[in-house]
C-alpha cells in the first residue's frame, strides 16, 4: 500500500511539475517576436514582465528585488537552479557567507560546506546599454533552464545557483530601446542614443566600482561584497564591429599585482572551456589574450579583488538591432594580443566576414552562459574551497606580511572625507576599526579615535589595491621594446584621491588589537548639537559646500565670513559658512541628516555676507558627454542648482541669464561645429542633425562678450581649447575687438618630446593667495591625463592672468604612471584669467574626475563662488 501511495506521490508531482513548466510561456509568443530577431526589442519593463511570469509558473526560478537604479527602477536576481536548491536558497546564501569571509572554519565545517553549498554564477547583462544583446538574450536563457528535459542542464543546476541580473541598467535599457524604436525605418535606425544612456554617466558605469557613487553601481557590488557572496562573476558586453567576434578570458597583460596567481588561474581555464565549448559549437572568431587588460580596479570586475572569479566577455555589436555587413577587407585588430586578422593561438577559428546580427550575439551569449554554468558544475568542489582557501591565506597574509594595517589620524584637513572614505570601505564589506588609546610606530603617536584599517581580512587585496599609492606594473611587447600601455587608468588611491592622510604600517604594532574598536554603525564624527546663536561651517570641509548650497535651496540664509576667523586656536577660512541656529525641529532634522562632522557653535557673529547662490549654466553635448555627466552628478550631490546648455543653443540663448557657464571637458571640434576633427579632416557622426550642432563662430563670438560685459566661465580638460587663439567680439560703440586670451596650451610640443601621463595623479602647488583656492591646503593631487599644459603670457588691453596651480620642479608624480614627467616641472596647470568685466578659471585637469578627485572639488565649488 505504501509502495502504491508513493508511486501516486510521485506520479502526482511530476504531472504537477509537467503542467506548471508547460504553462511558461515561450519569449516568442510573451513578446511577439523571438528575441534577437532583426529590428525587434523589449524594454525592461517588458523583459521583467516576462520574467515574473516565468517566476510564477517555474520552481526553477525565483526573481528578488535587490534595489534601485537612479531613476528609481527596481532591480533583480533571478535565481536559477534545482527546485530543492531554490527553496533553501537563504542557507545557501550562509554557506556562501561562511566560505567567503570566515577564516577560521575548521577542516569539518569546510567539508560540509562543500558538499551541501552549490557554486553561485552571477552574471550581470548590458550595464552599458547600447550593447543588447545579452539583456535580449535573457529571456530565452530563462525559458530554457526552466523547461529543459537535457539531463546535463539538469545536472548543472543540482550544483549551480546562476543569477541573473537581467538589466545592470534599467534606465539606460529603456532610454535605448525607446529611442532604437523611434528611428525604426529611417536613415537615423541604428545609430547611437543622443546623450548618455544613464542618468548621468553613461558607459563610465563600468569605471565606478572603487567609489561606488550611482545607485546600480551600489546594488551589484552590495551583492558581490556583503549580501549573496558569489564564488564566479561575469560581466557581459559588446564591443567593435570588425574585429573578433567573441572576446573571453585570459586578459592581456598587465594584470593587478595585488590579485591572488589562482583567481588568474581560475579565470584562465573558465575563458579555455568557453573558447573550447563556443568554437565546438561552430562559432566563430572567438579570442582571448586580446585589448583588455586587468591592471586597474573601477569595473565590476573589483569583485577579483574580493577573490571572486570574475571576468568579463564581450560579444562584436550590431547597429543596436539592425543587421550589418562586414566586408573581409573591413576586418581588423587592433591594440594588445592580435596584431593581424589572422588565425592565431588566440584566435584560432577566424570569422570570415559577411552578415552579422543580433540573432548571432544572442547565440553567443546562450552558448558562453552554458559553457560558464559547465565548468561550475564540473569544478563544484574545488570552487567552493578555493574560496574559503584564499580567504584563509588573504588573512595569513594580513598576519605576516607587510603591511599589516592603514591608519587614518583623525585630525585630517578635511574631515568630512575621512567620514566618506570609512564609510565606503565599509560598504565594500571591508572591517574597519577606530583606537581606543593611543599606540605609537616609528616615532609617531596615533591617538584615540583615529582609524584603523587591518588587513588580516579576507578582502586583503581590495584594501591593499585602493589604500596604497598606486606604481603602475611596467611590461613590454618585447624585452626593451614598447611598453604596455594602461587600457583605461593608472591611480584609484582613496587616500590621494580623497585628500586624506594615510599612514601604511609595515611592521606589526604590539598590542594594537586589543586597543581597537570595531565601527559597526554608519560613522560620522557629530556630538550633540549645542545651544548658540550661530553655526560656523569651516570651507576647509567639502561638505561645508553641500550644507551652504541645500540650506539656501530651503530659505535658511546662509552667510559667508569676510575674513579668516580663529576660533580656540583653530583657523576657519575666509569664506567660511554661518548659519543662524534655530531650535526647531524641521532644522535640527536638517543637521542631523546632513552634517557628519560636528560644526562650531558661536554666540558671537563675525562679518559676514550674504551667500549668493549663482545661476549656473552646464555645457553638455548630445556625443555621450560622460565628463558633463560627472559633473551633472556631483553638482546634484552637493544641491548646486544649474540649468544644462547644448552647445547649438548658445547663439540664441540669452547669456547673461546666468552667473557662471560651466564648460566640462569636450571636444573643441564638437563644441563648435558638432564634428570630430583629426588632423586637418571631420568626421560626421551618425546621429540627427538636430543633436550635433556645435556654437559655430557665433556662439564663440557671445561667449566671448559675455566674458567682457562681467560673466564667468570655468573650464577644464580638453573644452579649455576652445578659449586659445584669436577672438573677435562686438564693443558697445559698434566697434570690433580682436584679441588673444594670455595662455597657450604647450602640451602638444612636451608630448611630441615624450611626456605621457595616462591618468595619474600628479603633485601641483597652489597659490593660497586666491579665492579661489580657500580651504585647500599648500599642495593636492589631480587627476591629469599629460594635457593640457598652460603657457601664460603678458596681458593687454583689459586683460590679465594669474597662475593658481603648478607643478613642482621634482616629486611630480604622487600615484600612477608617467614618462618624462620631468618636462612638467614648473609648468602652469591651473590658470584665472580677466577679460573686460568678467573672468575665466581654466584648469588642464578633470577636478570631478568620475567623482573620484574629492581632493580637488574645493578648486571647483570656488570657481563657482567667485562672484
Amino acid at each position: 500500500m505504501r509502495n502504491c501511495f508513493s508511486l501516486l506521490l510521485v506520479f502526482l508531482i511530476s504531472f504537477q511539475f509537467s503542467f506548471s513548466q508547460n504553462n511558461i510561456s515561450s519569449p516568442e509568443k510573451f513578446f511577439g517576436f523571438v528575441p534577437g530577431s532583426d529590428r525587434n526589442l523589449f524594454n525592461y519593463e517588458k523583459l521583467i514582465g516576462y520574467l515574473q511570469d516565468v517566476d510564477e509558473n517555474s520552481d526553477r526560478m525565483v526573481l528578488r528585488e535587490a534595489g534601485n537604479s537612479p531613476m528609481g527602477k527596481p532591480m533583480y536576481i533571478a535565481f536559477f537552479s534545482a527546485p530543492e536548491n531554490l527553496a533553501k536558497l537563504d542557507e545557501l546564501k550562509e554557506i556562501n557567507r561562511k566560505l567567503a569571509i570566515d577564516a577560521d572554519l575548521e577542516e569539518e565545517e569546510r567539508n560540509k560546506y562543500f558538499s551541501e553549498g552549490k557554486v553561485f554564477v552571477m552574471a550581470a547583462l548590458s550595464m552599458h546599454s547600447s550593447e543588447v544583446g545579452p539583456s535580449q538574450s535573457a529571456p530565452v536563457t530563462a525559458y530554457d533552464l526552466c523547461t529543459t528535459t537535457d539531463e546535463d542542464k539538469l545536472s548543472w543546476m543540482k550544483d549551480v545557483v546562476y543569477m541573473m541580473i537581467p538589466s545592470h541598467n534599467p534606465d539606460g535599457m529603456d532610454m535605448v530601446v525607446n529611442y532604437y524604436n523611434s528611428t525604426l525605418n529611417t536613415k537615423y535606425e541604428g545609430a547611437s542614443l543622443p546623450g548618455v544612456y544613464h542618468k548621468y554617466v553613461g558607459h563610465d558605469n563600468n569605471r565606478d566600482f572603487v567609489i561606488l557613487s550611482q545607485e546600480d553601481t551600489k546594488v551589484i557590488a552590495k551583492i558581490y561584497n556583503t549580501e549573496w557572496y558569489p564564488q564566479v562573476f561575469v560581466e557581459k558586453h559588446q564591443m567593435g564591429s570588425t574585429g573578433p567576434r567573441y572576446f573571453v578570458p585570459p586578459n592581456h597583460d598587465p594584470i593587478a599585482e595585488n590579485i591572488n596567481e589562482g583567481i588568474w588561474n581560475w579565470t584562465g581555464l573558465f575563458g579555455a572551456n568557453l573558447i573550447k565549448d563556443m568554437t565546438y559549437e561552430g562559432l566563430e572568431g572567438i579570442s582571448q589574450h586580446y585589448l583588455f587588460d586587468d591592471y586597474w580596479p573601477g569595473s565590476t570586475e573589483t569583485c577579483i579583488w574580493k577573490n571572486v572569479i570574475g571576468f568579463l566577455t564581450e560579444a562584436a555589436s550590431v547597429k543596436t538591432a539592425t543587421p550589418i555587413f562586414v566586408e573581409p577587407t573591413e576586418l581588423r585588430v587592433g591594440g594588445k594580443g592580435l596584431s593581424e586578422y589572422k588565425k592565431s593561438i588566440n584566435m584560432p577559428l577566424l570569422w570570415p566576414g559577411g552578415d552579422w546580427k543580433l540573432s548571432d550575439i544572442v547565440e553567443y551569449e546562450i552558448v558562453s552562459t552554458e559553457s560558464i554554468l559547465k565548468t561550475a558544475y564540473n569544478h563544484k568542489k574545488d570552487i567552493l574551497k578555493f574560496r574559503n582557501d584564499l580567504c584563509k591565506k588573504q588573512v595569513e597574509l594580513g598576519k605576516t606580511m607587510a603591511p599589516y594595517y592603514y591608519i587614518l589620524p583623525l585630525e585630517q584637513h578635511d574631515k568630512s572625507e575621512l567620514v566618506k572614505l570609512v564609510n565606503l570601505l565599509k560598504e565594500h564589506g571591508v572591517e574597519v576599526y577606530s583606537l581606543k588609546k593611543e599606540v605609537y610606530y616609528d616615532n609617531i603617536r596615533f591617538s584615540e579615535g583615529d582609524i584603523v584599517v587591518p588587513l588580516s581580512q579576507a578582502y586583503r587585496a581590495f584594501i591593499k589595491e585602493v589604500m596604497e599609492d598606486q606604481e603602475y606594473p611596467v611590461r613590454h611587447y618585447t624585452p626593451g621594446g614598447d611598453v604596455i600601455k594602461p587600457y583605461d587608468i593608472a591611480s584609484w588611491s582613496l587616500p590621494l584621491h580623497n585628500g586624506v592622510k594615510s599612514f601604511e604600517i609595515e611592521s606589526k604594532i604590539p598590542g594594537i588589537e586589543s586597543s581597537l574598536i570595531m565601527i559597526n554603525e554608519e560613522y560620522n564624527l557629530c556630538s550633540e548639537k549645542e545651544d548658540s546663536k550661530y553655526i560656523l561651517f569651516s570651507l576647509d570641509l567639502n561638505e561645508s559646500y553641500k550644507i551652504a548650497f541645500l540650506s539656501a535651496s530651503l530659505n535658511m540664509k546662509p552667510e559667508r565670513i569676510t575674513k579668516e576667523l580663529t576660533i580656540n586656536g583653530k583657523s576657519f577660512p575666509k569664506g567660511s559658512f554661518i548659519l543662524q541656529n534655530e531650535n526647531s525641529e524641521s532644522f535640527n532634522n536638517f543637521i542631523a541628516e546632513n552634517v557628519s562632522v560636528s560644526p562650531v557653535y558661536i554666540d558671537e557673529k563675525p562679518a559676514t555676507e550674504k551667500f549668493k547662490v549663482p545661476a549656473i549654466a552646464l555645457v553638455e553635448t548630445y556625443f555621450h558627454d560622460m565628463d558633463a555627466g560627472w559633473t551633472r552628478f556631483v553638482f546634484d550631490s552637493y544641491s548646486i542648482p544649474y540649468k544644462v546648455l547644448r552647445p547649438g543653443d548658445i547663439p540664441k540663448a540669452t547669456l547673461n541669464d546666468y552667473d557662471v557657464i560651466v564648460f566640462p571637458s569636450s571636444d573643441k571640434s564638437q563644441l563648435l561645429s558638432g564634428k570630430r576633427k583629426a588632423g586637418d579632416s571631420y568626421s560626421v557622426s551618425s546621429y540627427d542633425p538636430k543633436y550635433t550642432k556645435g556654437m559655430g563662430k557665433e556662439g564663440l563670438k557671445k561667449l566671448m562678450e559675455y566674458v567682457h560685459k562681467g560673466g564667468d566661465i570655468v573650464s577644464w580638460g580638453q573644452s579649455t581649447s576652445l578659449f586659445e587663439g584669436m577672438h573677435t567680439i562686438n564693443l558697445s560703440d559698434n566697434k570690433t575687438e580682436e584679441f588673444n586670451l594670455p595662455f597657450r596650451d604647450i602640451s602638444a610640443k612636451l608630448s611630441t618630446e615624450g611626456l605621457y601621463c595616462p591618468g595619474s595623479l600628479i603633485r601641483m602647488k597652489i597659490d593660497a593667495n586666491s579665492d579661489i583656492t580657500l580651504g585647500m591646503p599648500e599642495e593636492c593631487g589631480i587627476f591629469y591625463r599629460g594635457k593640457p599644459v598652460f603657457q601664460t603670457s603678458q596681458p593687454y588691453f583689459d586683460m590679465d592672468r594669474k597662475v593658481i596651480g603648478t607643478f613642482p620642479d621634482k616629486d611630480i608624480l604622487m600615484s600612477g604612471y608617467i614618462e618624462e614627467g620631468e618636462k612638467l616641472a614648473n609648468k602652469a596647470i591651473m590658470i584665472w584669467l580677466k577679460k573686460g568685466e568678467g573672468q575665466m578659471v581654466l584648469m588642464g585637469f578633470n577636478p570631478q574626475f568620475r567623482s573620484s578627485t574629492h581632493v580637488t572639488y574645493k578648486l571647483l565649488f570656488n570657481s563657482l563662488l567667485l562672484k
